[in-house]
Parts: structure tokens; sequence; C-alpha cells
């Protein structure tokens, strides 16, 4: 006669030895290959736009020094031009950006709050859950089975099962 209630067996799993730390290069495929081949000739053509740039302002303010002080009054004026203008759109770029900001602010306070808040309490409703569950269904239910283990090697032991 054999018993249909048998101990559980634990089921173990390998687990394989962590990987040491390798130092050497992986290699790259031909797309990542062209990707940065492609990224280095764009900062050389930056750097070199760069260095025009410069060269070419120093080249206008050596001119602008040895020109008659009326170019320079010109060329003055209309930088204080510029400057104002460009300060006027600085202006309406930072009123923009408090704006995004105040809406951001008020993303995270009426919306992401309240689903922090439920995602919160629904973990520790979870919790009480996994509580109740574990001391009203799995540690009887392990208990029996220790003493049906128990009693079967006693019969066993007795050979009264056989």
């Amino acid at each position: 006669m054999t018993d249909p209630i048998e101990t559980p067996t634990p089921i173990s799993t390998p687990v394989a030895p962590p990987k040491a730390e390798s130092t050497a290069p992986v290699p790259l495929t031909p797309e990542e290959l062209a990707a940065q081949k492609q990224m280095r000739t764009r900062l050389i053509i930056m750097a070199i736009v760069l260095v025009v740039i410069l060269g070419l302002i120093v080249v206008a303010v050596l001119a602008l020094v040895q020109a008659e002080p009326g170019t320079t009054t010109k060329v003055r004026d209309i930088f204080i031009i510029f400057m104002a203008l460009m300060m006027i759109l600085l202006s309406g770029a930072l009123v923009v950006l408090i704006a995004q900001l105040a809406i951001l602010i008020n993303l995270l306070q009426n919306e992401i709050k309240p689903i922090l808040h439920s995602t919160n309490e629904t973990v520790n409703t979870l919790k009480g859950t996994t509580a109740f569950l574990s001391n009203n269904l799995v540690q009887p239910v392990i208990k029996m089975n220790e003493y049906l283990a128990g009693l079967k090697k006693l019969l066993d032991l007795l050979k009264i099962g056989r």
C-alpha cells in the first residue's frame, strides 16, 4: 500500500559561478565602426569651423582697430542693437522655460503623487495578504505534510504498511 501524500523534494537549480570581468576589448561591428568614424569626422569638421570663425573674429577686430572712427561707431551701434535683440530672445526663452517648469510641478503634484500613493497602498495590501496566506494556509499545510511524513516513516520502520 502506498501513501498518496509524499513529502515534497526540494528543487535545486545549479548556480553558475560568477564570471570574471574581462579586460579584453569587445570587437565592434562594421556599423559601430562606421558610426565612430562618422563621429570623428564630425568632430574634426566642427573643430575646423570653430578655428575659422575665431580667425575671422580676430581679423575683424584688427580691421576695426585700423579703421576710421566713423566705421567703428557704426559697427558698435550694430552690435548694441544685436545684443538688445538677443536679450529679448533670451527673455522670451526664459518665460517659456518658467511656464514649462510650472507645468511639470503641476504634473508631479496632481498626477504622479496620487499614483505613488495608490501604489504604496497596493503594496501594503499585498504584504498583508501574503502574511495572511502564509499564516493561515501555507504553514498549516507544511505542518500537516511534516506530520504525515513522520507518520509514514514511523509506519515504514514498524513495517506496518507493507
